[in-house]
């Protein structure tokens, strides 16, 4: 339950491509209840290592594609294999200076880990996604500044279908350095009551030549019917 990239909304380039390697570890020994309280969960652990990649088809036209390798255990069981495969277009309806506007539609299919933050390792088969991406970009005499905004609606085979929100809002001090800090909200179709989560994540970037260092944190910070989980995020960038 994360974002599609760094600033989705921005278009890539015709002919450049950028990856992105990260290995994730999130543990959790509560959870937030239905009415938001926190209970006992029973320690449980996941961990991710994945590889996202960005090709600009034209200058309007971008492919992604995601995928891993996960491993992980809770009280009940242990897992460990592939993590989900995805792929999809983003297309930007608008480019200006300092706006950009796109769409994304993509698939993807289950892997053998934890799909969703509020369901057992392996449940879920195939999504579709459709995603409405927005950015913005100022240019200050401290450094530029940039935000986004996703709104994605997910079409989940074998798990509830959801409504994600996520935000970033990043600061360019210096050419080589970039801190961001991001939001991922949504909400599951889960009945009676919806699943939703709040998760922050604060992280900084570190550039050298065409590769980039990123180290942060990421946390649920609320939520229902949803694991309290936290840990380290750390990511190799390669863009050529």
């Amino acid at each position: 339950m994360g974002g599609k990239a760094m600033a989705g909304a921005w278009s890539m380039p015709r002919g450049r491509t950028q990856v992105i390697a990260k290995v994730e570890r999130q543990s959790a020994d509560q959870l937030f209840d239905a009415g938001g309280a926190m209970q006992d969960l029973g320690y449980r652990e996941d961990e991710t290592a994945s590889i996202f990649v960005e090709h600009g088809v034209t200058n309007r036209l971008t492919l992604q594609a995601k995928a891993g390798l996960t491993r992980g255990h809770d009280p009940f069981i242990r897992y460990e294999g592939r993590g989900p495969v995805e792929l999809g277009l983003r297309y930007a309806i608008l480019r200006r200076p300092h706006t950009v506007a796109a769409v994304y539609l993509g698939v993807a299919e289950a892997g053998v880990g934890r799909n969703a933050g509020y369901a057992a390792p392996g449940q879920g088969e195939v999504d579709l996604e459709a995603r409405l991406l927005l950015g913005r970009s100022v240019t200050t005499r401290r450094g530029e500044i940039f935000s986004d905004l996703q709104v994605a609606r997910l079409r989940r085979s074998g798990l509830a279908d959801e409504t994600r929100i996520d935000a970033t809002l990043g600061f360019r001090p210096a050419r080589n350095w970039l801190v961001m800090a991001q939001t991922y909200a949504g909400e599951a179709d889960v009945r009676p009551r919806k699943t939703r989560w709040v998760k922050a994540e604060l992280s900084a970037v570190r550039g050298f030549g065409a590769w980039s260092v990123q180290a942060g944190w990421r946390q649920t910070v609320a939520g229902r019917e949803i694991a309290k989980d936290g840990g380290v995020v750390l990511g190799i960038w390669r863009g050529f």
